[in-house]
């Protein structure tokens, strides 16, 4: 059965992009006659804002994205990610790492962990970081929309943090450990993971979990070619519109929906959209302009 998923943050209202994302695993798992599952990744506590999570489910409900099953908390689940790190343990897959970015900005190679604590393990006093160990395996995956990718995560990314100094576990592992918990098989969200996701694949092979299918889709830019985040300032969607946002969010993923569609009510527009759903018609592509039609007067 097909089980999909959106995984917002709390960290502010939904705005563009997010409500693009949104819409579309919504369609993906909706035409596979599938249930599309609502998950709040509120891990990063630091980060979320009060009353953002009761946001974003009023605006998803205003625009017709109804969700199955109760809400899922990540937060909720603390005990579970410990226990599957445990696993990671006990194979001797991890160690401590107490390098911080100003240590790790002197090496050339920027992004790849030059594997300093792995050779020279830290005093167990100090606060650490836990990283888990690559080996020089090439993971690769067929992305429905961006094709194959291959990847050497030794070369290419070097051993990654599972769980961060301030004792939150990072977004590599929770978001497998999430997907896997929920028993998602399909995954529908932007382009700017997909490098992302050769380290979760390695990570379901170290923990024996399924691989599910995966369906990266180009990201919303800003006229400076920025995506579209509340990092910049991305401002949130209203539903005062709702009906020419669907309609044109329709269109930027390429499902070109007839002009009648315009003026019907959202349930009807996502009914057409459903049944149409074409997610090859974004084959290819990793950005899209928030300005790629004229009419979208969808934010405040």
């Amino acid at each position: 059965m097909y089980i999909g998923r959106f995984a917002p943050s709390p960290t502010g209202p939904l705005h563009l992009g997010s409500l693009f994302t949104a819409l579309a695993s919504y369609l993906d798992a909706r035409a596979n006659r599938g249930q599309w599952l609502l998950r709040i990744d509120d891990l990063d506590t630091p980060r979320n804002r009060k009353g953002a999570a009761d946001s974003i489910l009023s605006t998803l409900e205003n625009f017709g994205l109804h969700w199955d099953g109760a809400v899922d908390f990540q937060n909720r689940h603390l005990e579970f990610y410990q226990h599957e790190l445990e696993k990671l343990r006990q194979k001797d897959a991890l160690y401590a790492c107490t390098c911080s970015r100003k240590t790790l900005s002197d090496y050339p190679q920027t992004g790849i962990y030059p594997g300093l604590c792995r050779t020279t393990p830290p005093s167990e006093q100090i606060p650490s970081a836990l990283r888990v160990k690559t080996g020089h395996t090439l993971i690769a995956f067929d992305d429905r929309l961006q094709g194959k990718l291959t990847r050497n995560l030794a070369t290419q990314d070097g051993d990654f943090i599972v769980k961060r100094k301030d004792g939150i576990f990072a977004y590599p592992f929770s978001v497998v450990v999430d997907d896997y918990r929920q028993g998602v098989t399909a995954i529908v969200r932007g382009f700017d993971l997909f490098y992302e996701t050769p380290k979760q694949i390695f990570l379901q092979h170290q923990l024996n979990y399924p691989q599910p299918s995966y369906l990266h889709i180009p990201v919303i830019v800003d006229t400076h070619g920025q995506k579209l985040s509340k990092q910049t300032f991305a401002k949130p969607v209203t539903a005062e519109n709702k009906r020419m946002v669907i309609f044109e969010l329709l269109h930027l993923l390429g499902q070109k929906p007839p002009e009648a569609l315009k003026t019907l009510p959202v349930s009807q527009q996502l009914e057409w959209a459903c049944t149409n759903w074409t997610p090859s018609a974004l084959t290819g592509q990793q950005q899209l302009s928030q300005y790629h039609h004229q009419e979208l007067p969808i934010t405040t």
